[in-house]
């Protein structure tokens, strides 16, 4: 059994498809290391990638044993997972969605709102939960409304709309 010290979630399991293996994966931000010859972490094992191609739904990944719908479907909802630092080097300006949690949130007039408990994923994009003493604050992660992320500094500056204040 593998066992990750520092893991990264590349993409959830989400079903079957077809009858020879292939998975429906979804896979958290852009998806770049769901590809041929990446050897992700899944349920305690490690898989190497054969294929994989995105679709609009997400991605069909081909993984290296898994060779039947049976088992590709008692994999279903398990994550596919990298170690930090197997991951590809962010480019500048860019980080892992995940890295965000822990960092502490301020409104552009400086006003603490809390600090990110979690990121949840959503089909237009990825939203960032704030809490600050059990109260929790949903912010949408898009440039509108988080326009400086400082991962160094440790800190998210927000623009809430009057319905988020």
């Amino acid at each position: 059994m593998v066992e990750l010290i520092d893991p990264v979630v590349i993409g959830l399991i989400a079903s079957p498809h077809g009858v020879r293996g292939t998975m429906r994966v979804k896979a958290p931000g852009s998806g770049r290391h769901l590809r041929e010859g990446v050897e992700p972490e899944v349920n305690g094992e490690r898989y190497r990638i054969l294929a994989a191609r995105e679709t609009p739904k997400g991605f069909l990944v081909d993984l290296e044993g898994v060779t039947d719908r049976d088992l590709a479907a008692s994999l279903r909802g398990f994550e596919m997972r990298l170690e930090r630092e197997e991951l590809d080097s962010p480019e500048e300006e860019e980080f892992y969605v995940g890295d965000l949690v822990g960092l502490d949130v301020f409104s552009i007039s400086g006003e603490y709102l809390g600090s990110v408990a979690e990121v949840l994923e959503t089909p237009a994009h990825e939203i960032l939960v704030v809490n600050d003493e059990g109260q929790e604050r949903y912010l949408p992660f898009t440039y509108e409304h988080v326009p400086e992320v400082d991962l160094g500094g440790g800190r998210i500056v927000a623009s809430l709309s009057e319905a988020q204040e």
